[in-house]
C-alpha cells in the first residue's frame, strides 16, 4: 500500500480591496443616482474589444501641460505630477490613454454648474491628457488645485485633488479615479475619500512628494502611480 505524498495547499487569492458602495448615505448624490439592482453586463462584442483606440497622432505632447493652453501662464502654485500605470503584475502598461481634469488654484472650474465664489482663471482650463510611454510613465504640468465647498453637509469642502480617467483599449473598459495630495486636513471631513473603507487603500490615492520630479527652481514634483487589479489596486469610482 502506498501513500500519497503531502498536495502543497492551494495558493490563497490575495483579498480585494473593498471599494466604495455605489449608494454611500454620507455621500448624499448617490441617493439620487445609484443603481438599486445588480448590473447587467451585455457581452462584448467587436466594437467594444477593439475600438477606438488612441496613439501618437490623437495626442498632442502639449496636452499633458495644463499650463500652455492659452495665451498667458495660470495662476497658482506650478506643479509636476507623474507616475506609472501598472498591472496587477506590477508590470507597465503602455500606450495607455491617461486624462485629469481639476479645479484651479482658487478652487474653481470652470463650468457652469459651479457657483463657488472663487474667481475663474482665463488662462486655466484643468483638463489634459496623454499616453503612457514604453515603461508605463505619464506626466503632467499643471497648478494644484484648491479646496472647495460643496454642499453635500453642513460646512463641507473637499479636499485638493485631480481627477484620473484610464481608458485602457475601449470606452467600456474606462476607470475613473481621484488623486489627492499628502497631509490635507480635509481628509476626516470629506465623505467621499472615506467611501473607501480601507485605510490602506485610502493611502493609495495620496500622491507623494518626490524630490526626483520635482524641478529646481521651476516646480515641485508629486508622484502617484496607478494600479489596476490586485489586492494593491488603486481603488476607482467604477466596480
Amino acid at each position: 500500500m502506498t501513500t500519497r505524498p503531502p498536495q502543497p495547499a492551494a495558493p490563497r487569492e490575495a483579498p480585494r480591496p473593498r471599494l466604495p458602495e455605489f449608494a454611500w448615505p454620507a455621500y448624499k448624490s448617490t441617493e439620487l443616482r445609484s443603481p438599486r439592482h445588480e448590473l447587467v453586463i451585455p457581452p462584448s462584442g467587436t466594437t467594444e474589444l477593439y475600438g477606438p483606440v488612441f496613439g501618437p497622432t490623437d495626442v498632442h505632447p502639449l496636452d499633458a501641460d495644463l499650463t500652455r493652453q492659452h495665451a498667458g501662464h495660470p495662476l497658482g502654485e506650478r506643479i509636476v505630477v507623474g507616475g506609472r500605470v501598472l498591472d496587477e503584475a506590477g508590470r507597465p502598461l503602455r500606450n495607455q490613454l491617461v486624462e485629469v481634469w481639476q479645479a484651479n488654484a482658487a478652487g474653481r472650474y470652470p463650468h457652469k454648474g459651479d457657483r463657488h465664489a472663487a474667481p475663474l482663471d482665463p488662462n486655466f482650463t484643468g483638463a489634459g491628457r496623454c499616453l503612457t510611454d514604453d515603461r508605463g510613465r505619464y506626466r503632467f504640468v499643471t497648478v494644484k488645485p484648491g479646496a472647495y465647498p460643496w454642499r453635500n453637509h453642513h460646512n463641507a469642502w473637499r479636499p485638493a485633488h485631480i481627477h484620473f480617467s484610464l481608458f485602457g483599449t475601449a470606452f467600456t473598459q474606462r476607470l475613473v479615479t481621484q488623486m489627492y495630495f499628502p497631509g490635507d486636513p480635509l481628509f476626516a471631513y470629506d465623505p467621499i475619500f472615506n467611501a473607501v473603507r480601507e485605510a490602506s487603500a485610502r493611502r493609495r490615492m495620496i500622491a507623494a512628494f518626490d524630490i526626483d520630479t520635482t524641478e529646481s527652481e521651476w516646480a515641485l514634483g508629486y508622484r502617484w502611480d496607478i494600479v489596476l487589479g490586485g489586492a494593491s489596486a488603486t481603488p476607482t469610482e467604477d466596480r
